[in-house]
């Protein structure tokens, strides 16, 4: 039998070879898919780490400016006349009183929070309407 003798049918794919085939380019295609978002995922972790590292050096240096700060408020007041340790009980205290008002406002916030009832009634109702009959 020569090539121009074939039947269209013999030189066609079968379906179980088309399902076989499109089955093995879907599996390629999703393993592709997941290497591409892992590679994509590890160049933004890896930045979101050096980001949170950077936040995190500057809230400790901001920490060491707020005791030095603090510091220099006390010598302040030294140099105004009052003793040493007196100027640093008063600045203890200014933060004592800072933390007192902070915590008082937070409170308050905190108390303003109530629950969702709209959505707990409408929840309450989602039972009734599924019951037949209603």
């Amino acid at each position: 039998m020569t090539t121009e003798q074939r039947t269209p049918a013999a030189a066609e794919p079968t379906i179980g070879k088309l399902v076989a085939d499109a089955s093995r380019d879907i599996s390629t295609l999703i393993s592709k898919e997941i290497e591409l978002a892992k590679s994509e995922l590890k160049v933004s972790l890896t930045a979101g780490g050096i980001g949170v590292g950077l936040f995190a050096a500057a809230g400790f240096i901001l920490v060491l400016a707020v005791i030095m700060l603090s510091v220099s408020i006390a010598y302040f007041i030294h140099w105004a006349g009052l003793g040493l340790h007196w100027s640093f009980l008063i600045v203890f205290g200014l933060y004592v009183l800072l933390a007192g008002l902070l915590a008082f406002i937070g409170v308050k916030s905190v108390k303003k929070v109530k629950a969702p009832e709209r959505a707990i009634a409408q929840g309450k109702e989602i039972p009734k309407a599924l019951k037949p009959g209603k």
